[in-house]
């Protein structure tokens, strides 16, 4: 699992670069260049609207958008999202500099919003904490992006990790924030997308990657975790699911019930999506803890394709029906705010 840093290192053959303060052409458009740091151009934008246009390099550092950062745009000089990488390696289990404990699951993101607006395009985000590095860790999430802010857009952006690697989530437990992926790679083994979030992926790669345990299934892609009163969770459509793994290695989803919020429905719709056989097509789901099976969760598929998604035991694949298909949309789950432009 040595290649994400070889790859990481090795994209733009420049060195890793230290994080020292951006530099700004105005008070709307930053421009980070190599030498200076993602964050710090976050910080000095100082009202709504700005852009941030981040140079091809590799900046190994953690970035945080805070709230009041709204409608923020950070997009890669070039339109190649493998161009400028943003990558950090912080897990869930490890020690936070100051000694006061460890990271926890969400602390461990590279790229951390709750900016409501936000659009992040032509990048990566990547977090390449190894488990094989860190015997001793037991806490492995090491997420790439951990994102809550209402109207969170994300076009043509990498998100690399293995464990939790795209935590799409809400400001509150009570908050049904929207979240639109269009044209994004996602990679990892361990429920890398999960969260509460009411996310659209549209035209979005999953991929899921080789790992060397005996034990199968090695992983899922989704864990939605979307509480009750929500009407929507995940929307996959028109993407593809590929892997690295061999045949059958994975599931496509568990539920995610947290134990902060018991009540919770999750919620995954994947439709119109070719499916690879890498996913398990006769069991294509599982459980995290048999206290929430899945069968009771909002499950459905419509339309797919491709060796995983043969129906070789239709009561473990419930369908949607054309006229239940109909609801599941873009527009149904983002409503008036719509980021694709004609539905």
């Amino acid at each position: 699992m040595l290649r994400r840093r070889t790859l990481l290192a090795g994209i733009t053959g420049t060195a890793l670069i230290t994080a020292t303060p951006a530099r700004a052409r105005s008070r709307r458009i930053l421009h980070v260049r190599p030498g200076d740091s993602v964050q710090a151009a976050v910080d000095a934008v100082d009202g709504p609207g700005a852009t941030i246009v981040v140079h091809p390099g590799t900046y190994r550092e953690v970035v945080d958008v805070p709230a009041e950062k709204g409608e923020l745009t950070i997009r890669g000089l070039s339109r190649d999202p493998r161009a400028a990488v943003l990558v950090f390696d912080n897990a869930n289990g490890t020690q936070k500099p100051d000694g006061s404990g460890t990271h926890g699951t969400a602390g461990s993101a590279t790229f951390t919003s709750a900016a409501p607006g936000l659009t992040v395009r032509d990048l990566t985000l990547a977090n390449d904490w190894l488990r094989a590095d860190h015997p001793e860790i037991t806490g492995t999430q090491a997420v790439a992006a951990y994102v809550t802010g209402d109207r969170t857009h994300f076009d043509n952006v990498r998100l690399l990790a293995h464990q939790d690697t795209l935590f799409a989530d809400t400001t509150a437990l009570d908050a049904f924030d929207r979240q639109y992926f269009h044209r994004c790679y996602i990679e990892g083994d361990v429920d890398f997308v999960f969260g509460r979030g009411r996310a659209v992926f549209d035209a979005c790669h999953f991929h899921t990657l080789q790992r060397d345990v005996a034990f199968t299934p090695k992983g899922m892609v989704f864990a939605p975790a979307t509480a009750r009163a929500n009407p929507y969770g995940f929307l996959a459509l028109r993407g593809r699911i590929t892997s690295g793994a061999e045949d059958a290695a994975y599931k496509i989803a568990r539920p995610w019930v947290p134990s902060y919020e018991t009540t919770a429905w999750p919620s995954l719709v994947v439709r119109d999506t070719w499916i690879g056989p890498g996913i398990d097509a006769v069991t294509p789901y599982t459980n995290m803890r048999d206290a929430y099976p899945w069968q009771t969760m909002r499950f459905r598929e419509h339309h797919n394709s491709g060796p995983g998604a043969a129906i070789a035991a239709p009561e473990n694949r419930p369908q949607l029906t054309d006229e239940e298909a109909a609801i599941h949309t873009r527009r149904t789950y983002l409503g008036d705010w719509r980021p694709y432009g004609r539905p």
